[in-house]
């Protein structure tokens, strides 16, 4: 039973961290209509930023120059990509944050190189044992800090005058704009907050049970797309909760591995595909996602 709640308590964390990602799909969908694939090495770009960075700056230093860092490159990602989308559509700016994605992760490969880089956090191996079960601090203080930034970011989205605006583009931008609302501002805003919970996402995927930055950090941001996909890519409720559920699935088949060898070695690594496959054949439109309407 003890293996059973560390497994489900690391699955909440981890779940937590994929939300920190899943969200910064969302908005960036919710603002523009475009799927930013260039997410993951945004991330990547983050969690090198405060590797190279904590020794002369200190951990806190360079997490909020690697959150300044990523919201700029998000922000100039965004301008390019305005151009283009006012021109033809949503679609091709989708297809170019591919090589968006190509650009940045090759430079950054390249200076990672071989290497496995700290990230200085504050929390190293420290492990934390309650009634038997014994977790990671780092993991503690990640759904913590989550909890916080999303409750942040969800009573700015239904009180504020920011959030009334996301809404109403995400639902019909031809009107939004008769409204008054700036659309440039407000995907602007939306790509670089979603650079900054990459950034944090960054250091907690880095820390402790995990081994530091390095080339691959990247590609752990693609376990948080399914998560946004099978909750319902424009609904950040559906986002929430598919992070919380791939978190949780893929916990398990890393905890209970042993017992499922006979599905084969790196289950955990296709866990949040399946998990998306299976739900979007049962639900198209996602968990939490609305059913397209068409008028006739």
């Amino acid at each position: 039973m003890s293996t059973l709640i560390q497994t489900l308590f690391n699955g909440m964390a981890l779940g937590s961290i994929y939300a920190l990602v899943a969200l910064g799909f969302c908005l960036v969908f919710k603002a523009s209509g475009a799927v930013n694939f260039a997410h993951g090495s945004l991330l990547l770009l983050g969690g090198y930023l405060v590797a190279v960075l904590h020794e002369p700056l200190g951990f806190a230093g360079a997490l909020a120059i690697a959150a300044v860092g990523t919201a700029a490159a998000a922000a100039f990602e965004a301008l390019v990509l305005r151009r283009v989308a006012k021109a033809d559509g949503p679609a091709v700016p989708t297809i170019l944050t591919i090589g968006v994605d190509i650009l940045l992760l090759t430079e950054l490969a390249r200076r990672i190189g071989g290497d496995v880089l700290g990230t200085g956090d504050p929390w190293g191996a420290s492990v934390v044992t309650v009634g038997g079960i014994t977790v990671a601090q780092a993991r503690v203080y990640s759904l913590v800090v989550a909890l916080v930034l999303v409750g942040v970011f969800l009573l700015a989205f239904h009180r504020t005058g920011w959030g009334l605006a996301m809404r109403a583009r995400s639902s019909d931008a031809e009107a939004a704009a008769l409204m008054g609302v700036r659309g440039d501002r407000l995907q602007m805003s939306a790509w670089m907050l979603a650079g900054v919970l990459a950034a944090v996402a960054a250091v907690f995927l880095a820390a402790f049970p995990g081994t530091g930055i390095d080339r691959t950090t990247g590609q752990i941001a693609l376990a948080a797309f399914p998560a946004a996909v099978l909750g319902g890519l424009g609904s950040v409720s559906g986002a929430l909760l598919g992070s919380v559920v791939v978190g949780m699935a893929e916990a398990l088949a890393t905890g209970y591995q042993q017992q499922l060898s006979g599905l084969g070695s790196g289950l955990a690594e296709v866990v949040p595909y399946a998990v998306m496959v299976l739900v979007l054949i049962a639900r198209p439109q996602g968990l939490l996602g609305a059913k397209e309407s068409t008028r006739v």
